[in-house]
Order: C-alpha cells, then structure tokens, then sequence
C-alpha cells in the first residue's frame, strides 16, 4: 500500500514538472521568427548615420538636433550632436534591437497579432534566463513579411522601460529603421554633467506635470560596414 502510494506521489511530480517546464518552453515558431529576423539585422556589423533628435520633454527646453548615430556590433551605440548637447535617456541603446534578437539563453513565446501602423505584426514575448542581462524582458513586434521589429517595449534593470515604435524606408533590407520612437520615463533621462536645465516653469518640475518623455530620431542617410573602431565608443 505504501508503495503504491509513492509511486503515485513520483508520477503527480513528475507530470507537474513537465506541465511547468511546457509552460516556460520556447515556441519553436517564435524561436524561428525571431531567428530570421537576426539573420537581417546581422548583414551590418557597423553604420554612422546622419539624423535629426527631436526630444520632447514637457520641463525640457530642447531643440532640434543634428546628430551622427553609430553603431558597432553586438551592442555599442553612440549619439554625438553635431553642435551643443543632445539630452538622451539612458535606454536609447535598446534602439539597436540586436540587445534583445542576441540573446543566447531565453525563452519565447508568440503572444498573438497586433496591427502597428497599419501591418499586421506577430508578437513575441523574450524572457532572457542568464541573470546577469539587463534586460528583464522584451515585447518585439515582427512584420513577419519584411522580417523587422515594427515595436519593442523593453524593461531593464536599471534604466526603467522604454517603448520604441520604427518606420522602415530603403534600409529595410538590413533592418535599420527610417523613424524611431522612443517613450520613456523622464526619471530616467540622461543629462551631461554640468548641464543646467531651463524648465518650461521656471525652477522645478511641476507636480501633476507628465512624466513621459518622448524622443524621435529621423535618419536621413546611413554609411556601412566601414569598420568603426572600438575605440570610438568609450
């Protein structure tokens, strides 16, 4: 009777084990999407890329700047204004999708479809298992016709969660967006050290005030594979 009775216990455990690790399993379908994507992303090892940085933050006078991104694989990226200071948020690097289509330990679910800017997009859930990522997870839109990420919404450790929207022109073949978009927390903005800000309301942020920033980065031309040094990004 005992034994029965420990087989049984053995057999419940056994299939609640499966049953919780099917849960967390990766969806081969989303693991191929998010393959194919990479595969495109992967054609550039490096860009510089003319722009114009249109920030909008509600206690920030910014204006319009002309900036040069660049970019170097896996993951360094680099906003320099052509002329005075560019106020960026810590997380614009997540503007480089390869942060999240380089994980190599995560899991991956298809969540659905979603309509983004008119295309019909499938949507992919990542939860990166290595603890010492900074990213928490990841939400990645994918036109799965141009196999590029149309949306992501990122959440980080320590710099909060942003939402990017992309638009795609001729440099859809590679991956790289027309129009990027990104919404952030302002308790998150990145300013130089030095730098005085001239509130919209004299002295402080108001209370009540929203605390959504938003930044839009326009490419006007981009150069690749030319061989950005290391050095250039420290």
């Amino acid at each position: 009777m005992m034994k029965n009775s420990m087989r049984k216990g053995v057999v419940l455990m056994v299939m609640l084990l499966v049953q919780v690790s099917g849960l967390w399993a990766s969806d081969p379908q989303a693991v191929a999407l998010l393959s194919s994507v990479k595969k495109k992303y992967d054609l550039v090892n490096d860009y510089s890329a003319r722009a114009r940085l249109v920030t909008n933050v509600i206690f920030i006078k910014a204006p319009v700047s002309q900036v040069t991104v660049y970019y170097r694989k896996p993951d360094q990226l680099l906003v320099k204004n052509e002329k005075g200071i560019s106020f960026i948020p810590k997380g614009t690097v997540h503007i480089n999708m390869n942060n999240v289509l380089g994980l190599t330990n995560f899991e991956a679910v298809l969540s659905g479809t979603e309509t983004i800017d008119g295309v019909p997009c499938s949507v992919v859930k990542v939860f990166p298992l290595n603890e010492e990522e900074s990213i928490t997870r990841a939400t990645l839109y994918i036109d799965p016709v141009l196999l590029v990420v149309r949306r992501s919404v990122v959440s980080t450790k320590e710099s909060g969660t942003y939402s990017i929207r992309m638009k795609y022109g001729s440099y859809a073949w590679c991956g790289l967006p027309s129009v990027v978009e990104m919404e952030f927390n302002t308790r998150d903005y990145k300013l130089p050290k030095g730098t005085t800000l001239d509130y919209d309301n004299g002295t402080k942020k108001a209370a009540g005030l929203p605390q959504k920033g938003k930044v839009q980065i326009l490419y006007q031309e981009y150069t690749l594979n030319k061989g950005l040094p290391a050095s250039l990004f420290r």
